[in-house]
């Protein structure tokens, strides 16, 4: 048998053995459909991969189409962080009672970095040097060496020209984000009423704190701000009566080599805060360089021994109550020894005084025998209804809650009530002095404008019209031959009281360091404005009214305020009446 013979035997065979083939040669009914079943198998596979190959085509036809686009686009910056437009938020400007501005936002640039896209951190950093030069060289380099970091600050809120010179440097992955920043125009001038921002704009002290607590913090928190402008916030400050009085305790503290020293004006019918400083301040627009001493508002956040100034309130009570009448005489004319100690008077008279004279002379013998009158729990109950033992309410977030005994005894009460055992904040102690020459009406400060009709709805009635008109006549007789002649300005009536309390050191009271402060109000025929003023440890003062004791020192504070203010407060000068008309014999 040929080669070829063998081959179509055994292929016969094979056929026959897988039923391809019948047994005339020709194929079986099976072996069409198996041959079919593969043509239809390979025509579906085919179909597939031609479906498939157009959709990738497609699908790069699209991307090639979106990358010529962008590549035509004439982009300036391309970052990988959001569009910040979307996510600046305004603050609202906030104004003085007469619409000066007194903080506002500007719009400003942060340079931020694309570590990713840097080529040569080195070089970079070095460019970057020689216009930021106080720019921290190892914490930038290290920042832009991270490759996989695709979003790093390197420095907020730069000048124009700063932003100028970067550009000019032309280094790539390098870029400026628009952010808002806030301005203070007028600087120190109010800052512990205005308080300040932190670097995201958010209040961090004083007003701005108010408002963020008032819902822009939360609003922005959530996203719900906006960089529209909004609604001005209004304030009670008159700027430039604010301007009078920052110059006077920055002064005071300079010319009487003081620790520290503050001063507020207030208006004593509506609790309007006019006016307010406290010396050493800050600027706002760069809060760090007042960190160590400036940021403490000593007005509310600060409290002290406010020495004689509260015999006014304790000669107050005494009246109000029934039990002592402007009329009355009590000994003065030794001292009191009680507990282990001795309560004597500074410039003593030897002799019964009567009320206007204990009030003159500012004894404390005599003090400390008329609060004996009205007896310890009616002591502390007025002093209370006062807002002198209690956290004072206002809008400002800095405000310090008082000290006081944790058990009165006869001495606490004695002492107390020529100003010793007792320390307040000497903006609440301002505010209680207004209620003396207002009517006897108690009005929590406020920082924003409220009418007389808002302030009689909240007022609240600590003592008697008639005891307010009997203060008022001490105040003025004091001012006008007493120790507050110091803030005598000529036209206006100003009634006044001294304080001059020793501080504490170590647990004892200092023979050489004082606390001085000084209460007034103007014009005593009819009160409108009071003021108060403090000066911490002075050691010098006007050497005419005792140097370095509250006629010294606090006191000329409150006249180069009142000498300077009461005009554009709209007080009209009288001049030769030669003394008030509240001036009468008791």
């Amino acid at each position: 048998m040929s080669f070829l013979s063998r081959i179509m035997v055994l292929k016969s065979q094979a056929h026959f053995s897988a039923g391809v083939y019948n047994r005339f040669g020709g194929p079986s009914p099976a072996g069409l459909a198996i041959e079919g079943s593969r043509k239809k198998k390979s025509g579906q596979a085919k179909s597939r991969v031609g479906l498939l190959i157009l959709g990738f085509m497609g699908v790069y036809a699209v991307i090639g189409g979106r990358l010529v686009e962008y590549a035509m686009k004439d982009q300036e910056v391309v970052s990988s962080i959001l569009p910040p437009d979307r996510l600046m938020a305004s603050r609202p400007d906030i104004l003085d009672r007469n619409g000066e501005v007194l903080a506002t936002d500007i719009r400003t640039v942060s340079l931020f970095a694309e570590p990713n896209k840097i080529v040569d951190a080195d070089e970079a950093v070095e460019k970057l040097a020689t216009v930021l030069p106080e720019l921290d060289v190892r914490d930038t380099y290290k920042k832009l060496s991270v490759k996989t970091s695709h979003f790093a600050w390197l420095r907020r809120q730069l000048t124009p020209k700063q932003q100028s010179q970067i550009l000019a440097l032309g280094i790539p992955g390098i870029g400026f984000r628009p952010e808002k920043r806030r301005f203070y125009p007028g600087g120190a001038t109010a800052a512990h009423i205005l308080g300040y921002v932190n670097i995201d704009n958010r209040g961090v002290a004083g007003m701005e704190k108010f408002i963020d607590d008032q819902g822009l913090a939360d609003l922005a928190s959530v996203g719900m701000t906006s960089d529209q402008p909004l609604e001005p916030v209004r304030l009670s400050i008159d700027l430039r009566v604010q301007n009078i009085v920052r110059d006077a305790v920055v002064n005071a503290v300079s010319n009487f080599q003081a620790k520290g020293a503050g001063a507020a004006v207030i208006d004593v019918h509506t609790g309007e805060v006019l006016a307010m400083a406290s010396a050493p301040d800050f600027d706002p627009n760069d809060p760090q360089e007042g960190a160590k001493e400036g940021w403490l508002n000593r007005m509310t956040n600060g409290t002290f021994e406010m020495g004689s100034t509260f015999k006014t309130f304790s000669l107050a009570m005494a009246l109000d109550s029934g039990k002592v009448k402007m009329t009355d005489s009590f000994d003065a004319s030794k001292s009191i020894y009680i507990g282990g100690f001795t309560i004597h008077d500074f410039h003593g008279q030897r002799r019964w005084l009567t009320v206007p004279e204990i009030f003159q002379y500012s004894s404390n013998i005599g003090t400390a025998r008329v609060i004996d009158m009205v007896g310890i729990d009616a002591q502390k109950d007025y002093l209370t209804k006062f807002g002198l033992l209690t956290k004072m309410q206002t809008e400002l977030p800095e405000v310090k809650m008082p000290s006081q005994p944790r058990v009165w005894k006869k001495i606490n009460s004695i002492t107390i009530s020529f100003g010793h055992g007792v320390s307040t904040t000497a903006l609440q102690t301002g505010v209680a002095a207004a209620a003396l020459v207002n009517g006897g009406k108690l009005i929590e400060p406020t920082f924003l404008p409220r009418t007389r009709e808002q302030a009689d709805e909240i007022a609240t009635q600590v003592i008697k019209k008639t005891t307010s008109d009997e203060i008022r006549y001490l105040l003025d007789f004091n001012g006008y031959k007493g120790s507050g002649r110091v803030a005598r300005v000529p036209g206006f009536s100003v009634g006044s009281k001294t304080g001059t309390a020793d501080k504490v050191v170590n647990g004892r009271y200092s023979s050489t360091l004082n606390f001085n402060s000084f209460i007034a109000a103007f014009p005593m025929n009819d009160p409108k404005y009071a003021v108060i003023t403090f000066c911490d440890e002075p050691k010098t003062g006007e050497k005419a009214y005792g140097g370095t004791i509250s006629a010294g020192t606090a006191g000329p504070i409150a006249r180069e305020i009142i000498r300077r203010a009461a005009p554009i407060l709209g007080i009209e000068p009288k001049f030769g009446e030669g003394g008030s008309a509240l001036l009468v014999s008791y």
